[in-house]
């Protein structure tokens, strides 16, 4: 039992530390961990719907070669809760969000791009305050577009006046009285015909 608590060993007179082998040490660390999924997402493999804050042990990596202004971005790995497939995703400190990298198309969601519109359009009026060449261009182009805009409604109005001030009735009668050449020729006969018959008529009784 004394033998089995001795604490120092034995080394050699000709024993060389430098020769021992080295053990390859993987520079990306994994580490699983508990997280819930940051966004709702479909798997590309089978098609399954995963909702925002399913849980799932991932894998969690660092990147090692991205970072945004010094801070550390996170790459985490789940497996698809029907066909177990791959899927990655990694943090986006610039946006406050999530990117999903590969396995899985996220779904829109309407708060996220009103929230992106937001930001946009702020950064927008920034630069066109930093720019004022491009601000007056943009006025110009604005004003422009109105005018456009002002044109075709009053030419959809004038048209709307015109058909307002038609005369159905009269266009419908000017259709139905249309006649062909052949009927306007048979009414000029009938006419002559009537004319001779009447001028009979006049002889007879004068006799």
């Amino acid at each position: 039992m004394a033998d089995r608590k001795v604490l120092n060993k034995y080394y050699p007179p000709d024993f060389d530390p430098t020769k021992l082998p080295r053990l390859r040490i993987n520079p990306v660390k994994t580490f699983v961990v508990r997280i819930m999924a940051p966004f709702n997402m479909r798997c590309n493999t089978c098609g399954e719907y995963i909702y925002k804050g399913k849980k799932f042990n991932s894998k969690k990596e660092d990147v090692l070669d991205m970072d945004y202004l010094g801070l550390k971005i996170f790459r985490f790995f789940i497996k698809c809760t029907r066909c177990l497939a791959e899927i990655s995703f990694r943090t986006d400190p610039e946006n406050t969000d999530y990117v999903c990298e590969q396995g899985a198309t996220r779904n829109f969601q309407a708060h996220d791009f009103a929230e992106q519109e937001e930001r946009r359009l702020a950064k927008q009026e920034e630069e066109d305050e930093a720019n004022p060449m491009k601000a007056l261009e943009k006025r110009t182009k604005e004003s422009k577009n109105e005018m456009d805009v002002i044109d075709a409604l009053e030419e959809l109005k004038d048209l709307n006046a015109r058909h307002a001030n038609a005369d159905i009735d009269s266009m419908l009668e000017t259709v139905t009285n249309k006649k062909t050449p052949e009927e306007l020729a048979e009414e000029e006969d009938n006419k002559l015909a009537q004319e001779v018959f009447e001028q009979k008529c006049k002889k007879s009784e004068a006799t």
